[in-house]
């Protein structure tokens, strides 16, 4: 079987407005904290402090709780924590 490697083409502006203005607003502002939460979780990788773990553990459960919100909309939008 052959497998074509089709390259990545940017979502045009208008089109991604479309799409924006289609989703739920809950929707969109869990993925807003999904990615954020994710940019924390890599921030904290070296856990050097008590503080550090306990900062780590809350964000894993906010950024599972707007996965579990992304999720019930669609699986396909369930963010990582780790890269």
């Amino acid at each position: 079987m052959i497998t074509l490697q089709l390259p990545k083409v940017p979502v045009p502006d208008a089109v991604a407005m479309m799409i924006g203005t289609s989703i739920p607003r809950h929707v969109l502002e869990a993925e807003i904290d999904a990615f954020g939460e994710a940019r924390e979780i890599r921030r904290l990788r070296p856990l050097d402090s008590d503080e550090d773990r306990q900062d780590l553990e809350d964000a894993l459960g906010r950024l599972a709780r707007a996965n579990k919100t992304l999720g019930a909309y669609n699986p396909l939008l369930i963010v990582r924590g780790a890269a």
